[in-house]
Parts: structure tokens; sequence; C-alpha cells
């Protein structure tokens, strides 16, 4: 049974922005976020990017333009001998009360189904607390709040929701090597 890590994008992989990444040239890999997908592929760990996307439902940029983010971030993945399998995206905006949107656990139980995926085995590492939140609402087996981008802010949020991850990392690196270490594969 391969365990899945579904990572969460922006503030994870790539720096974040609160003007959101609307083009390939601003999507800019955090430190050491592309060795760290490719040393889990490696022990068996596969990659799902689970993200919320609002750009699209905000008319910022088209599909098109996303989908040469999204290229452009399995391309630099791919330089460092890393996979990611697949990637799930809402293009909703939070007003549109989608089904979707994380913390709805949605995109998570589709790629589950999607890839016959046993979510207690699951982990899923990201910076806010509605990656959190929507790991537990999905049933994943095991969470993992990163510092980079919202996770300083998302730490204190779940500390006031008594919800408390399973590891805080100080980045995706960081995370890999405490999955590697603590999870048997």
């Amino acid at each position: 049974m391969q365990y899945t890590i579904f990572l969460d994008r922006d503030g994870v992989i790539n720096v974040d922005s609160p003007d959101y990444i609307k083009k390939p040239s601003e999507f800019e890999f955090i430190p050491k976020s592309r060795q760290a997908v490719a040393l889990l592929n490696q022990n068996n760990f596969q990659i799902i990017i689970i993200t919320n996307q609002s750009i699209i439902g905000r008319k910022m940029v088209s599909q098109k333009t996303l989908d040469a983010i999204f290229n452009k971030m399995r391309k630099g993945v791919e330089t460092a001998d890393g996979k990611i399998k697949d990637i799930f995206f809402c293009p909703h905006t939070p007003d549109d009360k989608c089904s979707c949107r994380k913390p709805k656990p949605k995109m998570i139980l589709d790629a589950a189904k999607k890839y016959d995926i046993d979510l207690s085995l699951s982990i899923m590492v990201g910076d806010s607390s509605k990656d959190i939140e929507c790991a537990i609402n999905a049933g994943c087996g095991k969470t993992i709040l990163v510092q980079t981008g919202n996770g300083k802010k998302a730490r204190q949020t779940l500390s006031q929701q008594g919800i408390a991850p399973d590891a805080i990392s100080a980045n995706l690196y960081d995370a890999a090597l405490w999955i590697i270490n603590n999870v048997k594969n």
C-alpha cells in the first residue's frame, strides 16, 4: 500500500502572495520544496496537490494561465527528480459556497476515489488552518503544518480552535524528513 501526501500549493511549495500568483513568472519555489517532493517520491510516497485557486472565480486569470502555472510547478519538481501525481483545485471564491473549497474535504475525497487512496494512510501538509481542517474533515491519518506562507498565523488559529496538527515543520523539506522518519511506508 502506497501512502499519499496531499500538499497545498501556495505557501508550501511556492512563495505565497497577497496579490495571488497570476502568471508563471510570479511562481517562485520555496527553497528545497522541489527536493522535498523528490525525497518523498524516493521513499515511495505519491504526491497530490490540493489547492484553492479562487483566481479563476475572481476572473483574475484564465484556466489556460492557471494550467501554465501548474505546468511550471510540475516541470520544476521534475528537474529535482520529483513527480506530482495529480492536482485538484477549487476555482471558486468563498462567496460561491461550493462543496470543494477547503476546509471542505471534497478535493481530497475526489482524489481518494480516483486513486483508491486509503485516507487513514494519507498525510496533508499545509500552511493554513483550512488545510489542516480539510484533512481532518476528509479523514486523513496525519496533518503537518509548515511555518512557511501563513503557517505562523494558522498555528494560532488552530490553537484557538483546539486543533493540533500531528507535526509542525519549518518548511516542506523538514516536513518530508518528519514523514520519512515517523510514518511506516
